[in-house]
């Protein structure tokens, strides 16, 4: 006897109208593939076929050189930020798609996106792995960079995203360097992602196609050595690259050529100079303020003295010896001495200080009430009077009625 299984096997490989079975395994022509193979024909989004010829490799390297400038300021920003040693080596720059980026590098991570709202218009991402985050972020917060236990947090994204706030603002600083003109980005946004599950056009829409990849090998001490991503659109890292190389934020066309001076004309002739008096060739030349060197006249030939057109206003020019006032001795007059009124009402921070001492942090931790503390003065030497923080006089404590106050025994010169 057939179970009803195999009676049902049996009946799916035969032809019901009365002719030929069929095969088991032979194909059934619906007029519509399978859905499984309707998503196998087409390419994923983020996937496909890197197109190499969107990008020379003279323009890879324009765009990483500006990429190898803007991270060495990032890089010493990030040294301000977690006091240590941080190395940012030479870009490598390609071509890359969203699975590219998924095969390449470790999950989960974070994206940070930065926007360019003032002088250049476009986006680009940066990606850090997930333990360079909790790294950075730890030293930030005053810890030693080994505090990586559990998964980032929104204290963590927060902070990420103000370090690389002041880092890509020191880029923007560069590039505002390099174009001549004022460069500014837009907070960044940091966000953890595991990117298998993720659709990439959710992220930013040049995720969907090709786009330019820059790594940077990035070392912070001998905590971090890792990989660290940038990713721009073709189009804005093109725009990016010409905007350096011809120092304007417009069009990268050369200006055309100025047209040609016109030819100078002709200089007027000189007028004939009058003809002067007889007499007046006769009377010796007035000494024109030259200094007498003392030195014996050797019989040296006479320079002949450019003409010069005198008219009747000069011939008639009253001219005199320069008068100076005579200053009197021992009298020291202050530059702006008068108007020393008008700061006078400035209120100035008057501090007495009774004495220093220094001590390590080991000794200021164990203070608590009642730890006496040793100053540099003995008892009964004078304390100093310090305005604004500038040490001016030295003086002695006394008692006034409730209040304490200083007697100035002494002003510092």
């Amino acid at each position: 006897m057939l179970s009803q299984d195999e009676i049902n096997a049996l009946l799916a490989g035969m032809d019901t109208s009365g002719g030929d079975a069929a095969p088991a395994d032979a194909p059934v022509d619906s007029g519509m593939e399978a859905p499984a193979e309707a998503a196998a024909a087409s390419p994923p989004i983020g996937g496909g076929t890197i197109d190499e010829t969107l990008l020379t490799d003279a323009e890879k390297d324009a765009i990483g050189e500006v990429a190898n400038i803007s991270m060495g300021s990032s890089a010493t920003t990030l040294y301000s930020l977690v006091n240590q040693k941080v190395n940012i080596t030479t870009p490598q720059v390609e071509l890359a798609n969203w699975e590219n980026v998924i095969d390449n590098y470790e999950r989960p991570c974070v994206f940070i996106q930065i926007k360019y709202t003032v002088g250049l218009d476009g986006t680009n991402i940066l990606i850090l792995k997930e333990h360079d985050v909790m790294v950075i972020t730890d030293l930030m917060m005053g810890g030693d960079g080994t505090n990586t236990d559990g998964e980032i947090g929104e204290l963590q994204l927060s902070a990420i995203s103000e370090a690389m706030n002041q880092m890509m603002g020191a880029a923007a600083t560069s590039l505002s360097t390099m174009i001549n003109q004022k460069v500014d980005i837009s907070p960044p946004q940091a966000t953890l992602l595991d990117m298998i599950n993720n659709d990439p056009s959710d992220i930013a829409e040049f995720l969907t196609g090709t786009f330019v990849k820059i790594s940077f090998k990035m070392q912070v001490g001998e905590l971090v050595d890792s990989t660290l991503m940038q990713l721009y659109p073709i189009d804005f890292a093109k725009a990016l690259k010409d905007t350096v190389i011809t120092g304007d934020s417009g069009s990268s066309e050369p200006e055309p050529a100025p047209a040609p001076a016109p030819a100078p004309a002709p200089a007027p002739e000189p007028a004939p100079m009058p003809a002067m008096d007889p007499s007046m060739m006769a009377q010796p030349m007035p000494q024109m303020g030259m200094p007498q060197m003392g030195m014996p006249q050797m019989g040296m030939p006479q320079m002949a003295m450019p003409q010069m057109q005198m008219t009747p206003q000069m011939m008639n020019m009253n001219i005199q010896p320069a008068q100076f006032q005579t200053f009197s001795g021992g009298t020291t007059i202050m530059a702006g001495g008068e108007n020393i009124g008008i700061i006078k009402d400035v209120p100035l921070e008057v501090t007495v200080e009774l004495g220093r001492t220094a001590k390590p942090i080991s000794d200021i931790l164990d203070f608590a009430p009642g730890t006496i503390i040793e100053l540099d003065k003995v008892a009964g030497e004078p304390v100093d009077v310090l305005v604004n923080g500038k040490f001016v006089a030295k003086g002695e404590v006394v008692v006034i009625e409730e209040s304490f106050g200083v007697r100035v025994t002494e002003i510092v010169q």
